[in-house]
């Protein structure tokens, strides 16, 4: 048997001016302090004998985006637990459990410091995409280029005649790469319909294109689909988006959600990777409120919790996730803390009233 994580989407935001959302800088070069809270459980309907579980909830450590700290807490313990970095540079971990179990948490606690990191691009200056496209082609005796390999189809991404006669309106004659995809991105969050639980992991790509409605894992499955249908490489990208709660309003915990977006390769872009982060849920270039897990050729590469068990029986899934400035959740805990004493304080005299 077969479990997965499945990405929850997040209600898409309003349409934003520019490259960027606006953010609440933590510091004097507009990067902000993070933590991520990730947790999933699964409650079984028959006892689990034995399981063999992947889990991809450790953030990438990057230039624009700094690992300070990351815990991952599997209850209960496994028998066996390592983390590798896969292909793409990743970390994975791998656990297994060989002690019979009716129930399965994983928590994974991480503190990111986020830069906004396409700040100053010039879309314009980008190379046109025929260019791009044509350097990806192979050629017998050429050097390798890593990039390559995310101009192919996927397990989840195929690349079809519908994708492609979507995508060309964007991509013109002699448009330089980068703009063309950001008008592809506008296109795809202004035709396509958010619609929670609308698909799941199962639904094929070209479903949510035809019905022009999905979640945040369709909209960014359906976006590689036409960029790699222009010949171009382009990645998925999971992670977490910060939500900003209404005016007046506390940020509630497990609220969030994770998220996903994807990435092109854009020669010239002025970058020390070349690589442009686009998300078309929301109509804008990732900035510091999206917070990278790991990337991959689509969200099969990427799950962030999936696994084999025998036994188990049907299952009940929960998946909370909250990502909030470091500010809020230190006050969060703070008043956590004040209540549980609280009620350690009041509990003795609950219990002398109760004994006789």
């Amino acid at each position: 048997m077969t479990a997965m994580d499945p990405i929850v989407p997040l209600d898409p935001l309003p349409p934003l001016d520019g490259l960027a959302p606006p953010n609440r800088p933590s510091s004097g070069d507009g990067s902000v302090a993070l933590t991520i809270i990730h947790e999933t459980l699964y409650h079984y309907a028959a006892r689990v004998e034995q399981a063999h579980h992947l889990a991809y909830l450790k953030p990438l450590d990057q230039p624009c985006q700094r690992l300070e700290s990351f815990t991952l807490d599997i209850e209960p313990e496994p028998s066996h637990c390592t983390t590798e970095t896969d292909v793409y540079g990743n970390a994975r971990s791998i656990f297994e459990m060989y002690a019979p179990h009716d129930a399965l948490r994983v928590s994974a606690t991480s503190r990111v410091i986020v830069r906004p990191r396409f700040e100053g691009i010039a879309p314009e200056a980008t190379q046109p995409w025929e260019e791009v496209a044509h350097a990806l082609r192979y050629v017998a005796g050429g050097g390798f280029r890593r990039e390559v390999e995310f101009t192919f189809a996927s397990p989840y991404v195929a690349i079809l005649s519908p994708l492609r006669e979507y995508a060309l309106a964007s991509f013109t004659a002699g448009r330089p790469v980068a703009e063309a995809a950001l008008d592809l991105m506008q296109r795809v969050y202004q035709d396509f319909t958010y619609a929670s639980c609308s698909t799941d992991v199962s639904t094929p790509m070209i479903d949510a294109f035809t019905q022009r409605r999905g979640v945040c894992q369709d909209f960014a499955h359906v976006m590689l689909g036409c960029l790699r249908a222009m010949g171009l490489a382009a990645r998925y990208v999971s992670g977490y988006l910060m939500s900003q709660p209404p005016p007046g309003q506390a940020r509630l915990i497990g609220a969030d959600a994770s998220h996903a977006w994807v990435a092109v390769h854009c020669p010239g872009l002025g970058r020390h990777d070349d690589w442009l982060d686009l998300d078309p849920t929301n109509g804008m270039v990732p900035a510091a409120s999206h917070a990278m897990l790991a990337w991959g050729r689509d969200y099969g590469d990427v799950t962030p919790l999936r696994g084999v068990i025998r036994g188990g029986g049907g299952h009940d899934l929960t998946v909370r996730v909250t990502v909030a400035p470091d500010h809020e959740m230190i006050g969060q805990t703070q008043r956590q803390t004040q209540q549980a004493s609280q009620q350690h304080t009041q509990q003795p005299s609950q219990h002398s009233q109760d004994t006789p």
